[in-house]
């Protein structure tokens, strides 16, 4: 067979073959991006939900805690002011002229008649101007002692405005106790002495007994100067101490009738603390581990938040599987429409894509006022070779030939084609005729050289080239092209013919 310097026809499979990957549709990407978008949307809205559903736990905690403390706070004034009362009424009577002269069981009668009684309550005693125990309502005839080197006498002796005092948490009489004393003021407003009385500690006991508190909760009384009086769970260590001395911790976390959450004065444990609003001697601060307040939230943000998982994985799972199917159909669609415009022979684009290529371009040309070119190539005296070596042997010239044209036309705006039979096009915009008649030297002489025997495959090209205008079309510069590859076979074949306007022809 007559091909010695025959290049590797395998080279035509890879004319119609993709050079890569391509890249996702639009619509995939469509896709993809919306299913993120909603998945965000709805994660935002459900954590939106969730940091609602915070607050108003927070806020329901709160307001328990507020009626706890409040609650606290009201019965603690009660008895307070009851016992109160019970000093007011000794501390005037004491005054009183009329009572120096009587015996001490009546001036018991007189003073200690109407006093509050109650388990938790001390017997009130009165103390003169030098601190020594003159009356006791526990006896007619009181054991010596002297308190004037107490904390509460010595505020009553220097300040005659200092009302009710309640004292730090002390052992009263055998028993813990906070000391309630009031100062006994003599008509000219000399300082007589004072009048005390305690509360024991059993009243607070009994007092937080009484409520039903979750492991954890704290109850906490301070006076004015933030002075623990009483706290359950119960520690002695901390009864008496002082806030103020702590350094870690601030009056401004917790202001009268606010709130705090966080790691309080005491213990580490983060609570949510609030304080009663009582401008009285005292507050009461009540507490509860955040763990206990959010216990719930927890709980609905680990099924809320699994079930948003499922739910997320399920979308993104469908939607990049759907994804996948929408980028296999979009590869299969070009595929098929690579099959639909590819010569299965050479591997050059068929005659449909070559029209609808050169429309494009001939539109495209129009608009920017440029040349458009065409080479008409024609395989010379290909039906005797066929005849003679068969259809196989005439394939492998028409793949042959295909695989020069490949060569030559290298553009990614140039387009070769299979034009019918062993006829071949090229379309190549822009180029002028001179431009587009050395393209066609060079594909003939590339075929000439690829047979050992020219005289038997050869190929004759008309070569054209216009600048579109009105109302010219494309067929026009086709059948140009056309009229010059006839001219070429009719002057002996394997040459170049450019067409004219005067007709006249360029013979190489």
């Amino acid at each position: 067979m007559p091909f010695g310097r025959r290049k590797d026809l395998t080279r035509k499979a890879s004319f119609g073959k993709s050079p890569g990957p391509r890249p996702w549709r639009l619509s995939a990407k469509l896709l993809v991006a919306s299913t993120i978008a909603t998945v965000i949307g709805f994660s935002a809205i459900c954590a939106s939900v969730m940091f609602d559903m915070r607050r108003g736990e927070e806020e329901l905690a709160r307001q328990t805690l507020e009626n706890l403390a409040s609650g606290i706070d009201a019965d603690i004034s009660r008895n307070i002011e009851v016992y109160d009362l019970s000093l007011r009424n000794v501390a005037s009577n004491l005054v009183m002229p009329a009572i120096r002269n009587v015996s001490k069981e009546i001036r018991h009668l007189i003073l200690f008649d109407h006093a509050a009684t109650a388990k938790h309550f001390g017997a009130i005693q009165v103390f003169d101007a030098e601190g020594r125990l003159t009356i006791d309502a526990a006896s007619l005839d009181p054991v010596a002692e002297n308190r004037s080197g107490e904390e509460y006498f010595q505020v009553h002796r220097d300040n005659p405005d200092a009302g009710l005092y309640m004292s730090r948490p002390m052992l009263h009489r055998g028993a813990f106790s906070i000391v309630l004393s009031r100062r006994i003021t003599d008509h000219d407003g000399s300082f007589l002495g004072v009048v005390v009385g305690s509360i024991r500690f059993s009243y607070f006991h009994g007092l937080f007994a009484r409520l039903t508190l979750d492991p954890g909760d704290t109850i906490t009384v301070l006076r004015r100067d933030r002075t623990i009086i009483m706290r359950t769970p119960f520690d002695l260590d901390i009864i008496g101490k002082s806030l103020a001395e702590r350094k870690n911790w601030s009056a401004d976390n917790l202001k009268q009738g606010s709130a705090y959450a966080g790691v309080g004065p005491v213990d580490p444990t983060p609570r949510l603390y609030v304080r009663s609003g009582s401008t009285n001697l005292f507050f009461v601060v009540v507490g509860k581990p955040l763990s206990t307040v959010l216990k719930f939230w927890h709980r609905e943000v680990i099924r809320i938040g699994a079930i948003m998982l499922v739910l997320i994985l399920f979308v993104v799972g469908t939607a990049l599987f759907l994804a996948r199917e929408i980028g296999r159909r979009a590869e299969a669609e070009e595929r098929l429409e690579e099959l639909a415009t590819t010569d299965a022979l050479t591997g050059l684009r068929n005659r449909r894509k070559f029209d609808h290529a050169i429309d494009a371009e001939w539109r495209r040309a129009a608009r920017n006022n440029t040349p458009v070119a065409v080479l008409m190539i024609d395989a010379d005296h290909f039906k005797a070779y066929n005849d003679r070596y068969g259809h196989q042997a005439g394939d492998q010239v028409l793949v042959g030939i295909a695989i020069c044209i490949s060569d030559s036309v290298r553009r990614a705006g140039d387009c070769a084609a299979r034009y019918g039979g062993e006829e071949f096009a090229v379309l190549l915009p822009g180029l002028t005729a001179v431009e587009a008649f050395s393209i066609a030297e060079t594909i003939r002489l590339k075929v000439e050289h690829w047979s050992e025997h020219p005289d038997v495959t050869t190929v004759s090209i008309g070569v054209a080239s216009l600048t579109p205008a009105a109302p010219m079309d494309w067929p026009e510069l086709i059948e140009a092209a056309d009229k010059a590859l006839y001219a070429a076979k009719n002057n002996g074949r394997n040459q170049s013919v450019l067409a004219a306007v005067s007709q006249l022809a360029l013979v190489a």
